[in-house]
């Protein structure tokens, strides 16, 4: 059995649901074939989220390690780089806001996803699922817990793989209503999500395709 961590944020601000951590609850009550799936919340906080997601990997010691967390996107989104800098659009859930901070100081620029991110999202897409790659994963916590996470299997000397996913919201989340934010119902989403815990199982490398046409 190969072990995997999915990690999902709480509920922010004034939400009473989290389709990450939904979903991540979905892969670890249903894993893929060959696959124990162990599913971590963790806080939309700058400051406790990597201590928590650190906490996590020493817990459950994995093999793959992949956190989500949420878009106003269409389809799952398999983020491709994470950015040394918090420069959050607005407060986190303990009411912080720091902008143009270092995540790691004296840390590296930035960091590439180990997991085959087109290979991933071409699989999903061919599952038909919307899935596509993204190339900035934003700089709120999302990306703060994606650069963390990748900072920390660097400093183990990358024994582990691991990477990030945005996922949409769904149709039930009161944000959705008449607002024209695309949506997806969890299910899907988990189920998508199962094709690129498989995938990334299953390969190491990469496909060499546009990142524009798998979608």
């Amino acid at each position: 059995m190969t072990r995997v961590l999915v990690t999902g944020f709480e509920p922010f601000m004034q939400d009473t649901y989290n389709p990450s951590w939904a979903a991540a609850q979905l892969l670890q009550d249903k894993p893929p074939q060959g696959l124990e799936v162990t599913a971590v919340q963790l806080p939309c906080v700058f400051s406790r989220s990597i201590p928590a997601l650190r906490e996590a990997v020493r817990e459950s010691d994995p093999e793959i390690v992949l956190c989500l967390g949420l878009s106003p996107y269409r389809g799952i989104s398999l983020e491709r780089v994470a950015v040394n800098v918090d420069d959050s659009p607005g407060l986190d859930n303990d009411g912080r806001q720091p902008v143009d901070e270092p995540i790691v100081p004296d840390g590296p620029a930035a960091y590439f996803s180990t997991l085959p991110v087109k290979r991933c999202a071409k699989a999903v897409h061919d599952a038909g699922i919307s899935s596509d790659v993204s190339l900035s994963a934003g700089t709120f916590v999302c990306n703060h817990v994606f650069y963390g996470l990748m900072h920390l299997l660097a400093e183990e000397g990358n024994k582990r793989r691991g990477g990030f996913a945005h996922v949409p919201h769904t149709p039930e989340m009161p944000a959705v209503s008449g607002s024209g934010i695309p949506c997806m119902p969890v299910d899907t989403t988990a189920a998508g999500l199962r094709v690129v815990l498989s995938t990334a199982a299953a390969h190491r490398s990469d496909v060499k395709v546009a990142w524009g046409t798998i979608a």
